[in-house]
């Protein structure tokens, strides 16, 4: 079984924001493979269901961003899963340009709060990602509002297409494994 975790903020404010592309992505896997997230329980909306013959949790953590870390500990000790081989974890990057996806088995926050916090409550840094990159912060913006912030016409179309990749990064990942998935989708696009 795999724990797929879209990190985002909860509520209609944060919507769409550059901060919540993991809630996106989440909502593309769900789309795509009919599964309701809507139950509510380990401070997520969750629902389960069966991607390419793989048992899966969709999560999307209610905690906001900062406190991500709660909910994925709830997840995992609930259902007993390898946090470095069965938790996939998707969220923003502001190191890569809009559109561009980096795959992940191991290493630091890079100053994600989110990140932080889950690294923090898994006690360890070894668990798969898929970084969606939602654009450097401009000179003199301050990074809390750059990130709740929304994207431009032209970025909103780069990450939404870059979602369905990601949706897709995280199949790979389950059914090639990290090698294949980071060789496929690590590429600048």
């Amino acid at each position: 079984m795999y724990i797929i975790v879209g990190l985002g903020n909860p509520g209609n404010k944060y919507d769409k924001t550059r901060h919540n592309v993991g809630f996106d992505t989440i909502d593309v896997l769900a789309d795509k493979y009919g599964i309701d997230v809507d139950n509510k329980k380990f401070k997520a909306l969750y629902g389960k269901g069966v991607i390419e013959g793989q048992r899966v949790i969709l999560a999307k953590p209610q905690t906001f961003m900062n406190l991500s870390g709660e909910s994925v500990r709830e997840l995992i000790d609930f259902y007993k899963v390898d946090e470095t081989s069965e938790l996939i974890v998707i969220y923003d990057d502001i190191s890569l340009e809009p559109g561009q996806l980096r795959i992940r088995t191991k290493g630091s926050a890079g100053g994600h709060n989110g990140i932080k916090n889950i690294i923090s409550h898994l006690g360890g840094q070894e668990f798969l990602r898929v970084k969606v990159g939602v654009g450097e912060k401009p000179k003199g913006f301050d990074l809390a509002d750059y990130v709740l912030s929304r994207f431009s016409k032209e970025e909103r179309a780069l990450v939404e297409e870059a979602q369905k990749r990601a949706a897709q990064a995280v199949v790979s990942l389950m059914t090639d494994g990290a090698e294949t998935a980071m060789n496929e989708y690590n590429r600048k696009v």
